[in-house]
């Protein structure tokens, strides 16, 4: 026995001499000094010996089981340390070094031209208010006019949850919301995300953001639509902006109208932007239909109101002369970044 525990002793130092990592050392111990270990098993013999043999061969088992446990100690703490000194060694720091310069980010296009547009309006005593993008039916379609007949409901044109719930396709509830909701008279203005069935390409997209007016109050007639449009565009597009309104239909606006503005790129003149015409689309309006007004509870022989409603992408487009509205989705900093 006595030849056995000596082997194992220096079995085991070779062992722990040659280890190079944590997870050899762990092996060693399990193998000599766990429950099923060698020296484990040794004393588990010591029944055998005789009176005389026991103490001895304890006292030797016991130094060797100690000696053992030393090695993977010693050993232990040459492996930590040298691990922490390769850490410390990957992790230092010249401070020596300048500073990096951090990059500031910057306000997308999109909300370049929202926030100029709410300074516009909140300047002329309008308030900004946002609803639902998962809208009702009857918010979306029915208060406004628009039956079940009505083409702007095929359900190609419009993402539909259940029958009657659905994606917005414009921010036009927001203004039966309000009119039933507020006191009059109502000032407002609706930007938000809307949905439709579009493919995408360089002027369309089945999500995109629309902006929506709304003034309901006695005494309000075409001409007041007509004059709050043209300050704005003169604000947002420069003072030598020219507009004209062209007769038009919409469900919700009786008369209605779409207006547009001198080509931002031309002046007017006539070039490729504005295929020649000198003039580009930019919005649709009108004066509430007395129907819309009647479905949200408002006497429309006391009070008129006008609505209109304008893509946010194309405001952005025509204000920075983008040619292509991926470009405002795609987040390529080479684009941003001229913002």
């Amino acid at each position: 026995m006595k030849e056995q525990l000596e082997s194992i002793r220096a079995n085991a130092l070779a062992e722990i001499s040659a280890a190079d990592n944590l997870s050899a050392l762990e092996e060693i111990r399990v193998k000599y000094s766990g429950k099923k270990g060698e020296v484990t098993a040794i004393l588990k013999q010591m029944g055998k010996l005789s009176a005389e043999e026991r103490p001895v061969m304890g006292a030797l088992a016991n130094e060797v089981r100690s000696d053992i446990e030393q090695a993977l100690e010693s050993k232990t703490a040459r492996i930590n340390r040298r691990m922490l000194e390769k850490q410390l060694a990957e992790e230092e720091i010249d401070i020596t070094l300048p500073g990096k310069e951090l990059e500031m980010g910057k306000r997308h296009p999109l909300q370049l031209v929202l926030d100029e547009f709410k300074e516009i309006f909140l300047g002329m005593g309008f308030e900004v208010v946002e609803g639902p993008e998962v809208e009702y039916d009857k918010y979306n379609f029915e208060m406004l006019n628009m039956p079940k007949s009505h083409p702007s409901r095929d359900t190609q044109d419009t993402f539909y949850i259940t029958e009657n719930v659905l994606l917005r396709t414009q921010t036009s509830p927001m203004e039966v919301r309000t009119m039933l909701s507020q006191d009059l008279p109502i000032r407002v203005i609706v930007p938000g995300r809307v949905y439709r069935a579009d493919e995408i390409d360089a002027t369309h997209s089945p999500l995109f953001h629309q902006i929506e007016g709304l003034v309901v109050q006695e005494g309000l007639t075409m001409a007041d639509l007509k004059g709050t449009l043209e300050a704005f565009v003169k604000k947002m597009f420069g003072e030598q902006t020219k507009v004209r309104f062209r007769p038009h239909h919409f469900a919700y606006t009786e008369p209605s109208a779409e207006m547009d503005m001198t080509c931002f790129k031309c002046g007017g003149k006539g070039c490729s932007m504005c295929k020649g015409e000198g003039w580009i689309e930019i919005l649709g309006c009108g004066v509430t239909n007395p129907v819309v007004l009647e479905n949200c509870g408002i006497d429309s022989t006391k009070y008129q109101g006008f609505a209109f409603g304008m893509g946010l992408e194309r405001l952005a487009m025509m204000k920075y002369n983008i040619d292509d509205l991926r470009l405002l989705y795609e987040n390529d900093m080479r684009f941003l970044s001229q913002f």
